[in-house]
């Protein structure tokens, strides 16, 4: 299997990979104009990205490709509807960088409380302000307000309980039983939490749904003087909206993300909200420790091994969650060579289409069961005809229930 890592990756993962007896290419300065050209070049079977785009042309640039893995948790760098429509697995590697995302967060937490990057800023310069640097909230007995409650966000409230305060949360699938068993308070909505929180961390993926999700009303419901961190994507949080709030209300921000956000290499970039006082901002480093890379490393070798050794592809993001299927075929049969195929013969006769199947087999391998689900019901002829095949020992149909 040959696969290209057209990204930095940690060197125990590369071994891994060969180990597996994978033939290895690492273009660790690829960027998302050179993935195209690379994946021509290369013609893997499995492409591995940490940072750097896959864009629709470098997918159908393809020709061999049947995986890709995201080496971390967010997917939003890959056109996941373009390797969709190819029939390309993509994966990611969730809850690996978990505490490494948490241990950011925090330090800018703590940074928009005691001003350190400015406190250090002035130093460098020669400068003495105790007075102004000695006027800070504290975060003891104060409220943290925490945006999306998966991996990232359980370890930024486990820490703010450490910390003393008292945690809020919001998450479309929490509930008040989970919150209490979490040790945490759950908002009703965005804007109950937006209001009772001192300091606010958000930690939800970028979809079509979470962008935006922090607008100018959640900004509005604020405390004057309040802070918040973004660790996410720069997608989710409205950037004009924040930067009114931060002039206008005194919000301080901690930013390890933001809009329109450039490449991995070394370049310009100057937005509005990083100028303003009071923000503070790292460069998309959330996940980059050794600790955090090293685990990513592995999980993305385990999806490649599992892949290997039997076509399963763990944390598949693509597979469809609902499809057309209408009725399900299940036939009892002799696991004898053209069973299935005498099926979809027939299947194929009738203009009705496979949605999905299993094939499973019984202990002795002597026989089998395969269930197929289907777009339309069979008619008799059909059925009198899948029965013509001796291997075939019955089957039914049933109408499925819409999921």
């Amino acid at each position: 299997m040959r696969v290209l890592i057209a990204d930095k990756f940690q060197a125990s993962g590369v071994h891994a990979l060969e180990h597996l007896g994978c033939d290895v290419t690492v273009e660790p300065d690829a960027t998302a104009t050179d993935v195209a050209a690379l994946v021509r070049q290369h013609d893997p079977d499995v492409l591995i990205v940490r940072s750097t785009k896959v864009s629709a042309d470098a997918i159908s640039a393809a020709t061999g490709l049947s995986l890709i893995v995201r080496a971390g948790a967010g997917f939003d760098t890959i056109d996941v509807d373009a390797a969709s429509a190819r029939g390309i697995f993509v994966a990611n590697c969730p809850g690996k960088n978990s505490v490494a995302v948490a241990e950011l967060a925090w330090g800018l937490i703590l940074a928009c409380d005691r001003r350190i990057p400015d406190q250090t800023i002035d130093l460098r310069a020669g400068r003495w302000n105790k007075k102004d640097y000695s006027k800070a909230h504290g975060l003891h007995g104060r409220t943290l307000g925490v945006v999306g409650l998966g991996q990232i966000g359980l370890e930024i409230a486990k820490r703010g309980r450490a910390f003393g305060m008292t945690v809020v949360a919001w998450s479309r699938s929490l509930t008040e039983k989970r919150a209490e068993e979490l040790g945490v308070i759950a908002c009703s909505s965005l804007i109950n939490l937006a209001k009772m929180s001192d300091v606010v961390s958000v930690n939800v993926a970028a979809t079509s749904e979470t962008a935006g999700l922090i607008g100018a009303p959640f900004l509005h419901a604020m405390k004057t003087g309040a802070s918040i961190v973004n660790t996410s994507r720069g997608s989710v949080i409205d950037e004009p909206a924040l930067v009114a709030a931060v002039r206008d209300k005194g919000i301080r921000a901690g930013l390890d993300v933001f809009a329109n956000e450039p490449g991995a290499s070394a370049d310009a970039f100057s937005p509005e909200i990083a100028s303003l006082p009071g923000v503070y901002g790292t460069h998309h480093v959330g996940a980059s420790t050794d600790q955090a890379q090293e685990a990513i490393a592995a999980e993305a070798v385990r999806i490649v091994s599992r892949y290997l050794a039997c076509g399963e592809v763990p944390n598949c993001v693509n597979r469809a969650t609902t499809t057309l299927a209408t009725h399900m075929l299940t036939v009892r049969h002799l696991n004898r060579p053209g069973v299935l195929a005498h099926v979809f013969y027939t299947l194929g006769q009738g203009g009705i289409n496979v949605e999905e199947m299993e094939n499973i087999i019984y202990v002795g391998e002597k026989a089998a069961c395969a269930r197929i689900q289907l777009d339309a019901p069979l008619s008799e002829a059909h059925l009198t005809a899948i029965r013509a095949n001796d291997n075939v020992l019955s089957l039914d149909v049933t109408r499925m229930r819409r999921r």
